[in-house]
Formats: structure tokens, C-alpha cells, sequence
């Protein structure tokens, strides 16, 4: 039963990884007027703000799929070399790009203060979580270095989670969309994150 619930998460996550190629292909070539960047024609103009959307959008995509990879146990035990590289490159993007640029682009999202608040308190979880991942494998501390990954992976997987509410409010609720975005703007991480300290008491209990 393990093996199906594998199998099941890696074709949810080949799912919306798909819808992500498609949203992130919206901006190949270069435009300042396709899909979301349609209602930030305010922010387009500013320098920082326009490189940090081009940034996040064109690398955190590497991040969701590596991400996914470095909890492969087969991986870990017959290619340690490739987990590590794959690591390295994962933490480096996070910490020194699009870390930096999904805080940049937090300052200025949609829905107002509880929106910014929101992804700002995000991006800089995200950049925490993966900096303390690097220190405890650094330390060869790697109970603690697979739970801060599990932490800083939970909160790279909110690009699909936050999605994925706003998609069910808007359904269900008929919510206009920016009264659904400043509600997924804290619901698209705040389960994961919940979600992720369960398992890991979980896993510590069993121990």
C-alpha cells in the first residue's frame, strides 16, 4: 500500500509540476503583459520587482522537482553523490535566488497588509527552514537536517497548495478572486507547514 501512496504523490505532484511548466511557458519570451503579470501593471516598472518575478518564476520550478527528489530513500541509498549535488543545488537556489526574489515580490502582492504579511512571513520561513537544512548537514546532523528539509520542502510545495485552495474556494464558495487570494495567501502554507510537524512527531514517537 506504501508503494501506491508513492506512486499516487508523485503523480499529483506531475500534475500541477505540468500546470506550473504551463504558467511559467507564459513568459517564454520575455513579455510584461502575460497571465498574472496582467493585473501588476502598477509594480511592472519597478526594476527590483519585475527582476524578482522573472527570477522566481524561471527557478522555482527546479526547486519544486529537486525538492521532491532528495526524500527518494533509493536515491539516498545507491547515488548519495547526486542526493548531495541535487541538495546543494536546491538550497543555493532558495537561499541566494528565488528566495530573495519571492521576498521581494512578497512586499508588494495583491490583497493588501494581510497579503504582504502573509508572503512575506513565507519567504522568509522558507529561506530559514532551507538555511537550517545546509547548517545540519553541514553538522552531519542528518535526523535534523531530513526534518528542516521536510520543513523547507513543505513550504516550496505552497506554489501548488495555494493554488489548489484558491481553485476549491472560488468553486465552493464563489469567492471573487482577490478575496480568495488573501485567504490562500496564509492557507496556501500554513496546513503544510502543520501538516509536516505532524509527521515528524509522528516519526520521533516511533523511534
Amino acid at each position: 500500500m506504501r508503494v501506491y501512496g508513492n506512486y499516487l504523490l508523485l503523480l499529483v505532484l506531475a500534475f500541477f509540476s505540468a500546470l506550473m511548466l504551463e504558467i511559467t511557458l507564459q513568459y517564454i519570451p520575455i513579455r510584461t503583459n502575460a497571465g498574472f503579470l496582467q493585473i501588476k501593471q502598477e509594480f511592472i516598472d519597478i526594476m527590483p520587482w519585475r527582476i524578482a518575478f522573472f527570477v522566481h518564476v524561471f527557478t522555482s520550478m527546479f526547486v519544486l522537482i529537486a525538492g521532491f527528489t532528495q526524500f527518494s530513500g533509493y536515491l539516498l541509498s545507491n547515488y548519495k553523490q547526486v542526493h548531495r549535488f541535487v541538495g546543494k543545488i536546491y538550497i543555493i537556489d532558495i537561499l541566494f535566488i528565488t528566495g530573495p526574489a519571492a521576498f521581494i515580490m512578497a512586499l508588494l502582492a495583491n490583497g493588501g497588509i494581510s497579503s504582504r504579511l502573509a508572503f512575506t512571513v513565507l519567504s522568509i520561513l522558507w529561506i530559514v527552514t532551507t538555511a537550517k537544512g545546509w547548517q545540519t548537514a553541514m553538522a552531519r546532523q542528518f535526523d535534523a537536517h531530513k526534518e528542516w528539509m521536510m520543513r523547507s520542502y513543505a513550504l516550496t510545495l505552497s506554489a501548488l497548495t495555494l493554488r489548489a485552495w484558491k481553485w476549491l474556494l472560488i468553486a465552493l464558495f464563489h469567492l471573487r478572486p482577490l478575496n480568495a487570494y488573501m485567504i490562500v495567501a496564509w492557507l496556501g502554507f500554513i496546513p503544510n507547514l502543520l501538516i509536516v510537524e505532524w509527521l515528524i512527531r509522528k516519526n520521533g514517537n516511533k523511534m
